[in-house]
């Protein structure tokens, strides 16, 4: 099994640790992780503000940067979903302006091989205890992208189940949107502060020590809320927990 880690732009430059942990989580399974240099941006943030045409070279790179592994895996709903599901628009769009058929063959080699991680853990794997240890009570928040667009349902709080001495706790108002929404929060940014200081207010209601996460874009957002209001409760994401033991505990 020929598997690459597509790190993403936000846990490049802001969230290291979460692709460390991701690696670290997938080696001690058993699963031999490549990282291709050549990765980039997905092309997101160019898509959902309007620009697609310029979204067109980051679908080409994406797919050449991933081209021959079996598995490509991230620690991001929200860049699994612009692959599954903007990936193939692009491809369609092109072809219907008569542009050719490359950018829709990107994708269809692309789509198919493209998993958030939980799903990997769960589906691929078919795995839900992966030998974590993490003796904290954790509240879990599911980002839009994994709840509504890839459907992560249960996966998530399942991985987290079953982790040895964590409790996890219920959040109110768990599928409410926190507010982020990447170029939404630069646009509107004051409905997107009252959005997560509502998620926030839930989040702190439960008395969990940790805000739990599947997307730093959403962790990064609340994460900023919490440290600005001082709050005791800190914002981290699944894969960080999952790959805590007692061996090697997270700091």
């Amino acid at each position: 099994m020929r598997v690459a880690l597509f790190a993403t732009c936000v846990n490049d430059a802001v969230h290291p640790a979460t692709a460390v942990a991701t690696v670290k989580l997938l080696e001690r399974l058993g699963v031999e992780v490549d990282f291709p240099a050549a990765q980039t941006c997905c092309g997101q943030p160019q898509f959902n503000t309007g620009y697609r045409r310029e979204t067109e070279p980051l679908v080409h790179r994406t797919a050449r940067a991933f081209a021959g592994y079996d598995y490509v895996v991230t620690p991001s709903g929200s860049c699994v979903a612009m692959v599954r599901d903007n990936y193939p628009r692009i491809g369609r769009k092109a072809r219907a302006e008569g542009r050719g058929d490359t950018l829709a063959d990107a994708s269809d080699s692309l789509v198919p091989r493209t998993f958030e991680l939980t799903e990997f853990l769960v589906d691929v794997l078919g795995l839900t205890d992966v030998g974590a240890y993490f003796p904290h009570e954790v509240t879990y928040h599911p980002s839009c992208h994994g709840l509504r667009m890839l459907g992560l349902g249960e996966r998530p709080r399942r991985l987290l189940e079953a982790v040895k001495g964590l409790n996890l706790v219920e959040l109110p108002g768990a599928e409410e949107c926190c507010g982020f929404g990447g170029t939404f929060a630069v646009k509107n940014p004051d409905v997107s502060a009252a959005m997560g200081a509502d998620k926030i207010r839930n989040s702190l209601s439960t008395g969990a020590e940790v805000l739990c996460g599947a997307d730093n874009s959403c962790l990064m957002h609340l994460g900023g809320m919490l440290r600005r209001q001082g709050a005791p409760q800190r914002a981290l994401h699944i894969a960080e927990i999952l790959a805590s033991t007692e061996e090697e505990p997270l700091v």
